[in-house]
């Protein structure tokens, strides 16, 4: 792995990024020193411009990041580290330097989730979630399980596009399961970081 330390008397930035959800979480910038203790010890040392010393993210609060992965951009001149956060990332307290909420960016399926919970509350008598939500629980996870034995029987298949279907059917009730019972995917989450080692 090489990087060019020369371009910016000898600091390069350094994006830390959530491992699991992908969120960015902060940016820093890495002398040639921090990035070697950052591989060494795989917890993620900048060099502090203020500071002007290393500084390990983490050292006061215990908010460390476990370093997952390293890359380098295709010019050699910025870092991207894939972590995994002890703690919020921000010192105020907030998950991510941009003060986002505790809720993490699934992409699709966050926008899928909002629009689930936005019909949940409307109670639309056209909405199909309001449909499901007016026959309660019970009857959600009922469908929940009729999409999962329709996902397996298209997996012994051999049809590929009714497989996927299936799996689309049974993502989205789940999903719908999930509002039902009060959680989100961000609890599926902590659930699933706290059985990792």
């Amino acid at each position: 792995m090489k990087i060019d330390f020369d371009k910016d008397n000898g600091l390069v930035p350094v994006i830390i990024q959530d491992r699991l959800t992908m969120q960015v979480l902060m940016l820093g910038y890495m002398d040639q020193e921090a990035f070697e203790k950052t591989k060494e010890e795989k917890r993620v040392t900048f060099f502090s411009r203020s500071k002007q010393r290393l500084w390990t993210k983490g050292e006061e609060s215990g908010n460390y990041l476990k370093v997952k992965e390293i890359k380098v951009d295709c010019d050699n001149d910025t870092i991207l580290i894939l972590a995994d956060p002890a703690g919020p990332t921000c010192h105020t307290g907030a998950k991510t330097c941009w003060q986002e909420d505790k809720t993490t960016s699934f992409g699709v399926l966050a926008g899928l989730e909002a629009t689930i919970r936005q019909r949940w509350e409307s109670e639309s008598a056209e909405s199909y979630v309001a449909s499901l939500k007016a026959k309660g629980t019970h009857k959600i996870a009922q469908k929940v399980g009729e999409e999962a034995v329709e996902t397996v029987i298209e997996a012994l298949r051999n049809d590929d596009e009714l497989f996927l279907a299936e799996s689309a059917d049974l993502l989205f009730h789940y999903l719908v399961l999930l509002k039902a019972k009060g959680f989100s995917l961000d609890d599926v989450l902590e659930v699933l970081k706290s059985r990792m080692k």
